[in-house]
């Protein structure tokens, strides 16, 4: 047997076995249904300038009285306000489990590598399909370490609505993400989860949760 099998076996053992746990868990704690975000994380405070007409104080300087009777306007009907852009590659997501309270990440969708040649000229997509490679980052942001399969917890979405999960390969995009992954709080981590899709394929969303996969808040990105 070949290491390449005998790895590829073990990797999906423990897939399966951390995909039981968390099916298990999230029969007794699931609080509510799923939800996708597509809300990117603010990177920095927007700064205010000073309302027009002020003064270094930061008020505006008195009018003079106006001897004139004040007319009365009609209220003036502002338009909507416009649809926030969802997160694009690039952008990030704070996540949060639905297991674990503790358990937050900012989740980071770096790049998109279409296609993506494998590393192993034995372990290669099927005739007619290639491999597309993702990059993630993770941050966990609350008191627990990041512990999970990302190899399980990311699928792309094509312009028609079909959904890909991910495959067992490496590509020459970069290194793939181990399993399991352990980040610590505070600390980062990143790595690619591959996909394997047809041929003329053109993908849209690439979406990431906690959980293995299983939390109900998921976070989506907008591809292109």
């Amino acid at each position: 047997m070949s290491a390449t099998t005998r790895r590829t076996r073990r990797t999906a053992a423990l897939l399966l076995g951390a995909t039981l746990v968390t099916l298990t868990a999230t029969a007794c704690n699931s609080t509510g249904g799923p939800s996708v975000s597509t809300d990117a994380k603010q990177t920095a405070a927007a700064t205010s300038a000073p309302a027009a007409g002020a003064g270094a104080g930061g008020s505006a300087p008195a009018k003079p009285a106006d001897s004139k009777p004040s007319e009365t306007k009609p209220a003036e009907s502002k338009p909507a306000e416009a649809a926030k852009a969802p997160a694009k590659v690039g952008d990030t997501i704070a996540l949060k489990s639905t297991l674990e309270k503790g358990n937050t990440a900012d989740v980071t969708a770096l790049k998109v590598v279409d296609p993506a040649q494998s590393t192993n000229e034995y372990l290669t997509a099927a005739d007619g399909k290639h491999y597309v490679a993702v990059q993630f980052q993770i941050k966990p942001t609350g008191a627990k370490a990041y512990s999970e399969a990302p190899w399980s917890a990311a699928k792309v979405i094509d312009d028609q609505g079909q959904a890909y999960g991910p495959t067992l390969a490496d590509t020459k995009a970069g290194p793939s993400f181990q399993t399991p992954t352990n980040i610590a709080s505070g600390e980062t981590g990143k790595g690619f989860v591959v996909f394997e899709v047809p041929n003329g394929t053109k993908l849209d969303k690439v979406q990431f949760s906690l959980d293995n996969g299983f939390a109900d808040q998921v976070g989506q990105w907008k591809l292109g």
